[in-house]
């Protein structure tokens, strides 16, 4: 499944937990916000507290939001490769999730 998601666009929410509990990938369409990188005073804050960029912190969200949560963020240099790669070890803390979710004009995070 492939679907517009990442945190500010979180209208699948439902989808999002559905394909977890069938165990079906879902690969989180503009999962840096695309063509609008995400911008969030919120997500650099938390960035800035866990020594992370606010791209590291935005996938780490992901990957942490569902077990069959799949990204494809694009890159133009190894350097950026690399970071967005290290986003997957990025263990985010209870409190740091739950400023994150409230990001979403009226959504909550499953």
């Amino acid at each position: 499944m492939q679907n517009l998601y990442n945190l500010a666009a979180r209208q699948d929410d439902d989808l999002v937990d559905r394909c977890a509990a069938e165990n079906i990938a879902f690969a989180a369409f503009f999962p840096l916000g695309g063509f609008s990188p995400l911008q969030s005073g919120t997500l650099t804050d938390v960035a800035g507290r866990l020594g992370a960029s606010p791209q590291q912190v935005a996938l780490a969200w992901l990957l942490q939001r569902s077990a069959t949560m799949v990204l494809i963020p694009g890159t133009s240099s190894v350097a950026h490769l690399r970071e967005n790669v290290a986003a997957a070890n990025l263990g985010l803390p209870a409190d740091a999730v739950t400023e994150l979710d409230a990001i979403a004009p009226g959504g909550s995070a499953g």
